[in-house]
């Protein structure tokens, strides 16, 4: 299984946010600079996040971002299964577009189903913190990546 960019870019902004020094705010302009990646894409994540209660959106002139819950309070695979727009794995678990001529006899979909069910148990054992758990390592990594901001 492939995590969608969407995904991929909001487990980055957490990685992120946890790495900058407690309640400090920081942008999303800082963070796309940090990875090298679209400010355009990362706008419509730290939204997305907002909306799901992970970041905290201060506005005005000494605006930005942080995380709005303790990193052991996020859980990766509530994250994913939050971000992710589709985790139909193969067209017979849509019951609305499936065509395949298999269905109700074929095993593909039961063994399919058991491997994202394990997927995502899997991520469920971990935390933010987990992830972040090299914070130091992380925090020069990102911070000698990025040029500085304007």
């Amino acid at each position: 299984m492939q995590l969608t960019l969407y995904t991929d870019y909001s487990l980055r902004v957490l990685i992120y946010l946890e790495t900058v020094p407690s309640n400090q705010l920081t942008s999303i302009k800082e963070i796309a600079n940090a990875y090298q990646i679209s400010y355009h894409h990362l706008t419509k994540v730290g939204h997305e996040l907002a909306k799901l209660g992970l970041i905290e959106s201060i506005k005005g002139r000494n605006g930005g971002i942080r995380l709005a819950k303790k990193p052991h309070e996020i859980n990766i695979g509530w994250v994913v299964r939050h971000t992710e727009d589709n985790l139909t794995l193969v067209e017979c678990f849509d019951e609305n577009s499936n065509q395949c001529v298999l269905s109700g006899h074929c095993r593909l979909k039961g063994i399919l189903h058991e491997a994202l069910q394990a997927y995502l148990h899997v991520l469920d054992k971990y935390t933010l913190a987990d992830l972040t758990s090299n914070r130091s390592m992380l925090q020069e990594l990102l911070l000698s990546s990025q040029p500085p901001v304007e």
